[in-house]
């Protein structure tokens, strides 16, 4: 039943969309561990970082474009699930190290050596083990969206106030991360990574790997997703975007739905965010920053909200020019030339409307 729907769901489009991200996580891998670094067609291990992490911001900007797209709710907040999953498998890779820190302490991080700590916190317990910390990954952000979603649609808050809690969430997490005594490394977070499942996180194979399941992690994600707006439950969703007070006269639960796909987009952030920090080897509490939400927004915004494939694209293209533009001598302007795309897009979008 589930193949059959996901199969109803991939258009021409998609299929397309996919065989792409396929070859991509194929041929990349293959260019850089296969070819002689003289090669023309060789491509380094940074290439392969940089664009791992462009494809886990892809995966945040679907799940973005998912509840905002296709349900209407405009979360400022994302970097949020995003963040937190980057600091479970960070807690993790950190549990990797053991004496082989700058303190040698075999249980303990150097920043709670530093910070003189007595023991390991309670909350870091279990993240030893890869399976846990996975679980984590999901099960964190998945909770924290289910209990704030079920407090603001219960009230039924919507619209700008909503985007404006979501904001103020993300921005309270930034200020407890920021702190020594929260235990998760304050201003400096979680660094210095070693291994991950018994590889070299820096290792050549190792990153290719990483990017293998990028790849793979987005591929999933876009499918899902596919299959949930081409399913009947897809088509209440636009119809709680493009009319919830009719919705909810029919007789559906709206709160119901929009708490559902909610909680999904955040897990699907969180898996982003995990898949992000050992291909980035840092997680700090800047990742919170109601700044990178909105950004990720203006990301779905670029390549077209409410089509999935778009707000990839958007994701990778914007990121994209905002390395090639910020390590030249125009960098003190990129934000500039991110606000002018982000006004030209809605104006696009006003006028075609």
């Amino acid at each position: 039943m589930i193949a059959a729907l996901v199969a109803r769901s991939l258009d021409r489009g998609a299929i397309a969309f996919l065989a792409l991200l396929g070859a991509i996580g194929i041929l990349v891998p293959v260019l850089n561990l296969l070819l002689p670094t003289s090669s023309p067609l060789y491509l380094s291990s940074y290439f392969v970082a940089l664009f791992g992490k462009y494809f886990c911001y892809a995966l945040l900007a679907l799940a973005i474009d998912l509840i905002w797209g296709f349900c209407g709710i405009l979360s400022l907040g994302h970097g949020a699930f995003f963040a937190l999953g980057g600091y479970a498998m960070g807690m993790y890779l950190m549990r990797q190290i053991g004496p082989r820190g700058v303190y040698a302490h075999p249980i303990l991080p150097d920043f709670m050596v530093f910070l003189n700590w007595p023991e390991l916190p309670i909350y870091w317990y279990g993240f030893q083990h890869f399976a846990y910390a996975a679980f984590m990954v999901v099960f964190v952000p998945g909770v924290l969206a289910f209990v704030f979603g079920w407090f603001a649609f219960r009230s039924r808050v919507t619209g700008v106030y909503l985007s404006i809690i979501t904001q103020a969430l993300t921005f309270a997490l930034m200020l407890g991360f920021f702190r020594n005594n929260f235990g998760f490394g304050g201003n400096n977070g979680l660094t210095d990574f070693k291994d991950i499942l018994g590889f070299n996180v820096q290792a050549p194979p190792t990153r290719a790997a990483l990017f293998m399941i990028s790849t793979f992690a987005l591929m999933l994600g876009f499918v899902v997703c596919r299959a949930i707006v081409c399913s009947k439950f897809g088509k209440v969703l636009v119809a709680i975007r493009d009319a919830e007070a009719r919705t909810r006269f029919l007789g559906y639960r709206v709160e119901a739905y929009k708490l559902f796909v909610f909680t999904l987009s955040a897990c699907m952030a969180g898996v982003a965010g995990a898949l992000y920090v050992p291909q980035v080897g840092i997680i700090n509490p800047s990742e919170f920053s109601p700044a990178n939400s909105i950004e990720a927004v203006i990301w779905v915004a670029v390549g077209g909200r409410g089509t999935l494939t778009g707000a990839a694209l958007g994701a990778v293209l914007v990121n994209y020019g905002k390395t090639y533009f910020t390590s030249g001598v125009l960098a003190p302007y990129w934000l500039f030339l991110l606000g002018g795309l982000f006004v030209a897009v809605r104006y696009h979008g006003a006028s075609v409307s």
